[in-house]
């Protein structure tokens, strides 16, 4: 049995990635490894808890939009209790903690208690658009990116969308399937309508769905394909990549060696 009593109360935010097992990070697992406790979410992937320890506590606290789970205040005050009971907390969250993880709450929290704190990144669900072939910035069409929730504290949505509409860079929209009347409606009003979009729901796992089309379509395209949280909304005119390289391009193979001969 492991012997506890001279820990020092420590809390680690640990980014578990999008749900693909592979996308952790390496800082991530070693961090898993020496975990006494660890506090896990609901869009944490379970097979990262493999790389635990034997005796280390493991504790689902996960909540999901619009149904009752454990709240906020009941995850801060568990955390400390388990640090001062256990030692090494580790908060396992989906994507990275700090892109509307609330990561930086319990940071706060843990922190003003006598806690040690630590932070380890991950890699946010906003970056699995790449899987499809998606950028989020690309000099010929985007000079840059908005990552925005759906979901605030206060129910409300980000005033921010309308000034998003009205730029060239390209929105990934989290937590937002509630709200697609928001977005398709921000650019409705800003004639954007023909914008392409597309929505992907649990990027990154073996159940990823998703569409493809034009804002102006984008409630029909969530009703018509049964798309649902969590997903992530991505509008812009990189969506005009989506999937295109999945295949080779016919008939190309032997101009790339003609291309490349000599060099």
């Amino acid at each position: 049995m492991l012997d506890n009593t001279k820990n020092i109360p420590k809390l680690s935010v640990v980014g578990g990635g999008p749900g693909d097992p592979e996308l952790i990070t390496l800082k991530a697992i070693n961090t898993l490894r020496v975990a006494d406790v660890v506090l896990y979410d609901a869009l944490v992937n379970e097979q990262l808890l493999e790389y635990c320890h034997p005796l280390c506590e493991k504790i689902y606290v996960g909540k999901r939009g619009h149904e009752k789970g454990i709240t906020q205040d009941s995850i801060n005050f568990l955390i400390v209790e388990k640090a001062y009971e256990r030692g090494h907390v580790v908060r396992l969250k989906g994507g990275d903690p700090f892109v509307f993880g609330r990561g930086i709450e319990e940071v706060e929290y843990a922190h003003e208690r006598g806690l040690e704190v630590n932070y380890v990144p991950g890699i946010s669900s906003v970056f699995t658009t790449g899987n499809h072939f998606v950028p989020l910035t690309d000099r010929r069409y985007s000079d840059g990116f908005w990552v925005i929730t759906g979901h605030k504290s206060d129910k409300s949505f980000s005033l921010d969308l309308s000034l998003a509409a009205k730029s060239n860079a390209t929105l990934v929209f989290l937590m937002s399937m509630s709200k697609l009347q928001n977005i398709q409606e921000a650019f409705l009003d800003e004639n954007k309508g023909e914008v392409a979009v597309c929505i992907i729901q649990n990027a990154s796992k073996p159940n990823e769905k998703k569409a493809v089309g034009k804002v102006k379509d984008l409630l029909d395209i969530a009703e018509q394909n049964q798309l649902k949280n969590p997903a992530i909304v991505v509008v812009g005119d990189v969506v005009r990549y989506f999937d295109r390289f999945k295949e080779p391009k016919i008939g190309t193979k032997n101009m790339a060696s003609e291309e490349f001969q000599g060099l």
